[in-house]
């Protein structure tokens, strides 16, 4: 790895991994990453009004357009499709990722919305994807090899997906010749398997309405951030400054969560670590198609099978009880990992990961790192939410109010 920090290595059971290549502190910065395909998450086309999208975002460098702004740039072939933030945006994205032909790509297949709304809106969004990496291929062949030497392999969906997009993209837009790869039906299947697999979402703002739920608002591709596998309790967490940073806004930065020795594997979570048992699992399986056997599932899964014992019993007291029909209800909240009574530290070794590195803000469920050490080692004691961007004081307190250190290796 360029950062000097982890290497790539092959990890048994868990394909290819990142690990320590020398011991690691708290709030490190281990890698900065930067995407080599970048795309919008709106649909192409608005199907309650079968208008175009409205443009939230700059089509660039993705920050979030003010509606006061008097600085917003439209392209100048596609003026109602994609604007930008400034003029050096606009150049930047006639000069790279904005070609002609994506530009006329994209508008061709907006102006077919009978095609595009008989078929899922993600189609809509995977074909923004298939566009921008054959732009890839054409500008920089060999960032479009890194792209497929990514994970993923098609699955049937993959397949049957490819059929139509390519059909579609084929007839509307064909991608300048020559490719590195020919452009086929396997090649678009080969396409959107490393997408499903390898894509980053950049989110939207989080704000007082959003109640725990954020969109995207753009998925990148960033080639060694991609090779992070995941731990249901990371050990590091990756933060984007897509609205704050004054340059290369897109980037990605993995902080480490606390220390860790040389040769531990680095691991990110691929979702908020709040999520219970049963829903990690489903969405890794559906999303990722693998099982998670880290530490804590496997004290969870213990968990999960008391849980199915105590639902069996509970349902054939109720059954029992016919003077009440009413059914019992489950709490809005089921699918957060909140232990059950006489579920303590014992049963749960990992419970203070929660009381430490979880974001306190209501509905948030970010994780905390610390902030980079200072420039003299010394280590932060600030820690940064990774969603809301909430700042507070590492300090946690024991029964008698005194400051009690915590550790990963307890």
């Amino acid at each position: 790895m360029s950062s000097g920090f982890l290497s790539r290595t092959e990890i048994e059971g868990r394909g290819r991994g990142l690990v320590a290549s020398q011991p690691l502190k708290a709030g490190q910065i281990v890698l900065r990453d930067s995407p080599i395909i970048l795309y919008s998450t709106l649909p192409l086309i608005n199907q309650s009004s079968l208008s175009t999208t409205c443009n939230k975002y700059c089509a660039n460098c993705f920050r979030t357009l003010s509606s006061s702004s008097t600085s917003v740039v439209p392209c100048p072939c596609c003026s109602h499709h994609h604007v930008f933030c400034t003029q050096n945006c606009l150049s930047a994205a006639l000069a790279s990722s904005h070609s002609p032909w994506v530009c006329q790509a994209i508008s061709r297949l907006r102006d077919c919305p009978s095609l595009l709304l008989e078929q899922p809106v993600e189609h809509q969004v995977q074909a923004r994807f298939l566009v921008a990496s054959y732009h890839l291929a054409l500008v920089s062949p060999s960032q479009f090899q890194i792209l497929l030497s990514l994970e993923g392999t098609p699955d049937a969906t993959d397949t049957t997906t490819a059929q139509f997009l390519h059909s579609l993209i084929s007839s509307l837009c064909p991608p300048p010749s020559p490719l590195l790869v020919p452009f086929s039906v396997e090649l678009t299947a080969a396409l959107l398997s490393k997408d499903k697999l390898n894509a980053f979402g950049l989110m939207e703002p989080l704000s007082s309405h959003d109640y725990g739920q954020r969109s995207v608002r753009a998925y990148g591709i960033y080639p060694n951030a991609s090779f992070f596998n995941h731990d249901c309790l990371p050990n590091a967490c990756r933060f984007d400054y897509v609205d704050t940073a004054p340059d290369r806004n897109t980037d990605i930065i993995v902080r480490m969560i606390h220390d860790v020795p040389q040769g531990r594997e680095i691991c990110l979570s691929y979702f908020p670590v709040n999520e219970n048992y049963a829903s990690r699992q489903r969405r890794l399986m559906e999303d990722y198609g693998f099982t998670c056997h880290c530490d804590r599932c496997n004290v969870e899964a213990n968990w999960s099978d008391h849980e199915n014992d105590d639902d069996d019993l509970v349902q054939e007291e109720e059954e029992e009880e016919d003077d009440e029909g009413d059914e019992l209800m489950d709490e809005d909240n089921h699918d957060q990992m909140v232990p059950c009574q006489g579920q303590g530290d014992t049963d749960f070794p990992h419970a203070y990961f929660f009381l430490r590195y979880m974001c306190d803000r209501e509905d948030c469920w970010g994780t905390l790192a610390p902030l980079p050490p200072k420039d003299n080692g010394i280590p932060s004691n600030v820690m940064e939410c990774n969603v809301c961007g909430n700042l507070k004081n590492d300090q946690v307190t024991n029964a008698n109010g005194a400051e009690d250190e915590l550790s990963m290796d307890d």
